[in-house]
């Protein structure tokens, strides 16, 4: 700093015709400003373009990457569309073999459960007939006990020890023998 201020006491001087800075703003605006520029264009061009070659390399690769990603994320996708589309079309097969399992198995149970119910009628009338034919033989047993009940009351009531005597001789001649 100290440098500085010496050099700007010289300008005072310089204004006799030496070398110093001019203070005057306006004046100095537009030297300055082309000096400025031309330390800049000079020193900076091989740093900004330093600069400016590696952000361009970094942009390359993020668009090399990107692309890479992308190419990658697109063949990812296709791969899985592809798997979306066997899987839909083998779960299209499953479904399509249940239903036809379904419609077999539905056609056996029907045909089975047909079969039985031809069956159980069968077995009902089998049933029925033996019940019928039991019922008609205890109906037949009963007739018979009663008749016989029957006859022997009217028997007691109207036999009397001579008709009885006769009915015997009767039997027994009958029968073949004399008395």
């Amino acid at each position: 700093m100290g440098t500085f201020w010496l050099l700007a006491s010289h300008a005072e001087g310089a204004a006799e015709g030496g070398f110093g800075l001019n203070l005057d703003f306006f004046e100095t605006n537009v030297v300055n400003l082309a000096i400025v520029i031309g330390v800049l264009f000079y020193f900076g061009r091989k740093v900004l373009g330093n600069i400016l070659t590696e952000r361009r390399a970094k942009i390359e690769a993020a668009i090399k990457e990107a692309e890479k990603r992308q190419k990658d994320a697109a063949a990812k996708l296709s791969d899985q569309q592809q798997k979306l589309a066997q899987a839909q079309a083998e779960a299209e097969n499953i479904k399509a073999q249940a239903q036809e399992r379904a419609t077999v198995e539905r056609q056996q149970i029907a045909a089975q459960a047909q079969k039985d119910l031809e069956r159980l009628r069968a077995e009902a009338g089998q049933d029925l007939n033996a019940a019928k034919e039991r019922a008609m033989a205890e109906l037949r047993q009963r007739v018979a006990t009663m008749a016989l009940e029957r006859v022997e009351s009217q028997l007691k009531s109207q036999l009397d020890e001579g008709k009885q005597q006769q009915l015997i001789d009767n039997s027994i001649a009958m029968l073949g023998g004399n008395r």
